[in-house]
């Protein structure tokens, strides 16, 4: 059994994905981030950057040497699930593919994401005031990291040729591009990319995975001290929300 800790995000549902695509038997643990249960005692033993998500495999591997094996930080998620299972990821053996994997897996994670995520805050959480260098800022960054996997994908079905964790590590901040602002319309390739990711059942049911409680802009900057506006004083263990 694996525990999954997660929120209907961008970034959870990579983690949800990757345990759905490969049938592990999993339980979500809800994470409800504007009432701060990412800075638990619980969770930060887990993940000490007090993010999801963030797996704990109550069966890992015996080479590992543990009873338990956590793990925080998505691409890392993603990459322990693949060599547990042996699924949507090049082996060891193929140096220049495992290369290829890692290229792409770091692109997302310092690249794609993190520019989709500033662009999401300024699109639907900042201040009205405060958005416009923001957005247009943020908004040219997601476009040029659309074009970066526009040209990857010429005359490739997935970013690696086949399905594997470097499509379920991007697909979901390009799955939301319309929310974020953005469009695909100069984008035909990753147009047809993310179509075809979201055709996948096991995408399907990890995108519904508590649906309900995605934030849909009830928590903003303006209104909520625990989710936005943190220093490193966010990181001390707290009890109780914070809310203004």
């Amino acid at each position: 059994m694996i525990d999954l800790y997660y929120a209907p995000t961008p970034n959870g549902w990579k983690a949800a994905i990757m345990l759905e695509e490969t049938g592990l038997d999993y339980r979500p643990v809800l994470m409800r981030l504007s009432e701060g249960d990412q800075f638990s005692p619980e969770f930060m033993e887990i993940s000490p950057n007090a993010k999801m998500p963030a797996i704990v495999d109550h069966a890992p591997d015996p080479a590992w040497g543990k009873e338990t094996v956590t793990v925080f930080e998505s691409g890392v998620v993603l990459l322990y699930l693949a060599d547990k299972t042996g699924q949507f990821a090049p082996p060891h053996s193929d140096l220049l593919a495992r290369k290829e994997l890692m290229e792409w897996l770091f692109w997302q994670v310092g690249n794609q994401g993190p520019m989709g995520g500033q662009l999401s805050h300024y699109r639907n959480y900042a201040p009205e005031g405060d958005r416009d260098y923001g957005f247009k800022r943020y908004l040219g960054e997601y476009d040029r990291n659309l074009g970066v996997l526009e040209n990857r994908l010429q005359g490739r079905d997935f970013i690696l040729g086949e399905y594997s964790i470097a499509d379920i590590i991007a697909f979901p901040w390009a799955f939301i591009a319309k929310p974020l602002g953005a469009s695909l319309d100069a984008f035909p390739r990753v147009a047809e990319w993310r179509a075809r990711i979201k055709s996948r059942p096991a995408v399907q049911r990890a995108i519904d995975l508590h649906k309900s409680e995605q934030n849909r802009g009830r928590h903003r900057a303006d209104n909520n001290t625990v989710l936005f506006n943190q220093s490193a004083a966010s990181l001390k263990p707290r009890t109780k929300p914070d809310n203004t």
